[in-house]
């Protein structure tokens, strides 16, 4: 059941006549000895914990290490709350959620690198506002998150999901690619629309740096989040409705990589290009290191 590409994915779903989740699972059973029950328990023990730490911010006010984010996902909640939304319940539900987590994630507190901590917000993001908006059960969710799982694995093995060595492309923009082949998923897409979606998801986000602010993951990661799961949403959209990407999957993996490599170091999770080295960039960073 294993596979190293999106077309031996797809291979694989074809000849099993199953959708991408399911063979995820296998390969999960196979590769690690372990139950199928324990597998899809663990899943849902991973969800439980990006549920929880989507809805915490907005409940309470969740400032973060460094101060520079904290509060903003309460502000969109009460927003939305009252009416105001320019994007529509389910991207509006999604994007809150996707700036929530990063406030936890920077607050020290628990959450589900997916892939990385800095891009933690999307694929919950995406998921739970999906749950909600089509009042979806847990085990519909954890389906979908093997998907995702399936999408991320691809990265990690032929490309990277690290700012460090490809910028942000490789960790929103992977997460943003994971969420928009889940969600294909859960609106009954085909395998082929999924890594359509996924690889439509990881053209819009080609080439964004990673320059966080004062080398904090908060800021501009946190509004990122925000920007994968909307872009998500959207290539999701796109590919149930038909709209085809010319790029094959497993050559935009190959081109996101290629493209990664060339990005200067400044601009790879530094803090010395970008916004981190912008007047007020740089201006946070002085205060922030004269007052510890």
């Amino acid at each position: 059941m294993d596979f190293i590409s999106g077309a031996e994915l797809l291979h694989l779903c074809s000849a099993e006549n199953c959708d991408i989740s399911e063979i995820m699972i296998r390969r999960e059973v196979s590769e690690t000895e372990d139950t199928r029950e324990h597998i899809l328990k663990r899943m849902l023990e991973a969800y439980t914990i990006m549920k929880k730490a989507a809805k915490e911010p907005l409940e309470r006010e969740v400032r973060s290490v460094g101060g520079l984010i904290g509060g903003e996902a309460m502000k969109l909640h009460h927003y939305h709350e009252n009416g105001l939304s320019l994007c529509g319940k389910t991207i509006s539900l999604a994007i809150t959620y996707a700036m929530a987590v990063p406030e936890v994630n920077a607050s020290m507190g628990l959450i589900v690198a997916a892939p990385t901590a800095g891009a933690s917000g999307v694929v919950p993001g995406v998921l739970l506002a999906l749950q909600e908006v089509y009042q979806l059960s847990d085990e519909c969710i954890v389906d979908s998150l093997f998907t995702a799982g399936a999408v991320g694995y691809l990265f990690m093995r032929n490309a990277s999901v690290s700012g460090a060595e490809a910028g942000c492309q490789a960790e929103v923009g992977v997460a943003s690619a994971m969420a928009a082949a889940a969600a294909v998923g859960l609106m009954k897409g085909t395998p082929e629309q999924s890594l359509q979606a996924a690889s439509m998801a990881t053209a819009n986000l080609l080439g964004l740096v990673c320059d966080p602010i004062a080398g904090l993951v908060e800021s501009p990661c946190q509004g990122r989040n925000a920007m994968g799961a909307g872009n998500s949403l959207i290539c999701a959209e796109l590919a149930l409705s038909g709209v085809s990407q010319q790029i094959p999957f497993d050559e935009m993996v190959e081109t996101m990589y290629q493209v990664g490599k060339k990005i200067p170091p400044e601009l790879r999770e530094t803090a010395k290009g970008g916004c981190a080295a912008c007047e007020t960039g740089c201006r946070i960073r002085s205060d922030l290191i004269s007052h510890r």
